[in-house]
């Protein structure tokens, strides 16, 4: 690799840098994020009703009997107060179902425990649950008249079925005026659940200083797919927050929690496929998000917790409402939900399928995602659409890769000539046998950045589908060829034994896909080394030039077959791309037309032009002031 390629990488990272820098946001965002970050309006307004709840609470202190035992009718009554009532009952699980989703509501604590993804089937072709009853959690906490702190998961509900079977209400009924209702309605074929809390004639049974309601909704991230290393890398809690598109989330690597005083939209509990997501008709107020990563022997991946506040009027006359979202991470689908909505109320979930930063995540949207959508119109076979979106894609690079080709084939006719300024200039003259090279390729037209700003403008298409693959649900349990599932890994050799640096670096199994990609990639390197000379001029660049595709090896063993399988069809229309180019390249043809070039005048360009003037302005300069000494 000579001085020039280096200049080429170097240019490489460059770019690089440069699409970070473009994807960050600008100071006027920063400056719009940091207003509404220390918006006082917002944080005394929410601060005021917290304060009324701890009041509330701090008051509930000497008067609630905590320490007492619930052994008796008197304790119950003190303890709960009007909610006494409701301690006792039967526990009983009732399901409201569609085509799509199956789901449990408790009678014992009147919210969602269990819910089934009925179109769906884990790994191991087990029933695929988000929740399955064992671990689950969402509580509300009332505050009566008398002071007592009433917890909704201590108490009993009454089911009323409507609307045939698909809407439920869990009611907590005093008497026969004075009730609170927790209303469920589970949309046709759809993964929606509507829910929402409606008070009735509680006004004299709940404190009138009652203005939000504390919440508390826990939950665990399953394990659905095969490789479970890589599958934790998507799982994560997610959240958007209210009257902002921006979506955050907590680092998915290790332990970790948040304390958010802005106002949130919705909460997320993603997986790499599937998600639940708590979405709040309004708005939620002083959230506290965790999640705890599980052990590898658990079924679980995560465990998530979010505490938060919310809007609620004891007088009925608005609901405290919710969404909810379980199902796939579907772009196609969550882009659904907000047409027609208003900017500010969009619910913006399709931020869950991580589809890559700034320029790389609007090519998947533009460019990646329509095709992939409609080639899956008229055809089922996954891996049939990822060859013709290779070769839809090659054929969109086609004139880009020609032209880093014909760089490339110029810089090797050239070859002999370098050698020869080589061999004037000793070695220790670097500066002058640079500049000596860089006039040779000016007098026949040849760019040394020819071959490496072709191959740059590509970069963003790789990186997108470097992020796509992996998140494509629609790859999920899609099977070609060998490999079983083209979202995980396509093993064709597995073992149980743990070896040290081998199982914690590379796994315990062999992808196939992934050893035909890194095969491709060394052949490719192969072809272009002996094309360019590059291992002649720098011998010891050969084995750094083959430690890439080793690389490939070690870290896509784990990666989705489908991506593996992309890369290597890819590597493998370039590899045939090379050979037709040299069908069509005549290397004495091209060199005879270097060669004339060198006969016509060099045509500056409009920069060399300038920097000739201010050389010219310099040495006027010079010549002015020696002239008056």
């Amino acid at each position: 690799m000579d001085k020039n390629t280096l200049v080429g990488f170097l240019l490489i990272i460059g770019i690089f840098i440069g699409f970070f820098w473009i994807s960050q946001p600008s100071a006027e965002q920063l400056e719009q994020r940091k207003r509404y970050n220390d918006s006082i309006i917002l944080v005394q307004k929410e601060q005021s009703k917290l304060a009324e709840i701890e009041a509330i609470q701090q008051e509930n202190v000497s008067t609630t009997v905590d320490n007492v035992p619930l052994d008796s009718v008197v304790d119950v009554n003190n303890a709960f107060g009007p909610f006494a009532k409701f301690t006792q009952g039967n526990n009983e699980l009732l399901v409201l179902e569609n085509k799509k989703l199956k789901i449990g509501v408790d009678t014992k604590v009147g919210v969602i425990q269990t819910v089934e993804l009925k179109e769906y089937l884990t790994h191991d072709k087990q029933t695929l649950q988000l929740m399955d009853g064992s671990s689950e959690k969402t509580n509300f906490t009332f505050v009566t008249a008398n002071n007592r702190i009433v917890n909704s998961e201590d108490l009993y509900f009454q089911p009323i079925w409507t609307n045939h079977g698909q809407s439920l209400i869990m009611r907590l009924a005093f008497d026969s005026i004075s009730y609170i209702d927790f209303e469920y309605a589970l949309k046709e074929d759809d993964y929606i659940v509507s829910f929402k809390i409606t008070p009735h004639n509680v006004q004299h049974i709940l404190s009138k200083r009652l203005t939000a309601l504390d919440m508390e909704w826990a939950t665990h991230i399953p394990q659905q797919e095969l490789g479970r290393k890589f599958e934790n890398r998507y799982a994560a809690v997610y959240f958007k927050y209210f009257g902002d598109k921006d979506v955050e989330d907590l680092k998915a690597d290790k332990n970790d929690e948040r304390t958010i005083p802005n106002r949130l939209h919705w909460i997320a509990s993603k997986g790499q496929f599937f998600s639940s997501v708590l979405i709040a008709d309004d708005y939620f107020m002083s959230s506290t998000l965790q999640s705890n990563l599980e052990p590898d022997t658990s079924r679980y991946l995560k465990s998530t917790k979010a505490t938060m506040s919310v809007d609620f009027d004891t007088k009925g006359v608005k609901s405290t409402g919710f969404t909810y979202y379980f199902g796939p991470n579907k772009y196609k689908l969550f882009k659904s939900y907000d047409k027609g909505k208003e900017e500010s109320n969009k619910w913006d979930l399709d931020e869950l399928i991580p589809l890559g930063w700034g320029i790389f995540g609007w090519v998947n949207k533009i460019l990646v995602i329509p095709v992939f959508n409609f080639l899956e119109k008229f055809i089922d076979s996954y891996g049939i659409i990822i060859l013709l979106l290779t070769i839809f894609i090659k054929l969109v690079l086609l004139p880009l890769t020609y032209k880093s080709y014909l760089s490339t084939a110029k810089m090797k006719v050239l070859r002999p000539q370098i050698e020869e300024i080589n061999a004037k200039i000793p070695a220790e003259k670097a500066m002058e046998r640079q500049k000596a090279t860089m006039a040779l390729y000016k007098k026949v037209g040849v760019s040394p950045m020819g071959g490496c700003l072709p191959m740059m403008l590509q970069m963003p298409i790789l990186f997108a589908l470097f992020t796509f693959f992996p998140a494509s649900i629609e790859l999920r349990q899609e099977s070609f060829l060998w490999a079983k599932d083209l979202s995980t890994f396509d093993a064709i050799v597995s073992w149980d034994t743990y070896i040290p640096i081998i199982s914690t670096y590379y796994g315990n199994h062999i992808s196939l896909f992934c050893v035909l990609m890194a095969i491709t990639n060394i052949v490719y390197t192969k072809l272009n080394s002996d094309a360019t000379g590059s291992t002649q001029q720098m011998p010891g660049m050969k084995y750094v030039m083959y430690l890439m595709p080793l690389m490939f090896l070690v870290f896509f063993n784990e990666y989705a077959s489908g991506l593996s399988y992309y890369y290597f069809i890819s590597t493998l229309f370039t590899i045939l791309q090379t050979y037709i180019f040299r069908l069509f390249i005549d290397d004495e043809k091209l060199l005879k037309k270097l060669n004339e070039n060198k006969k016509k005048p060099s045509k500056k360009s409009r920069f060399a032009e300038k920097l000739e003037q201010l050389q010219k302005q310099q040495l006027e300069l010079q010549k002015q002031q020696r002239n008056k000494k």
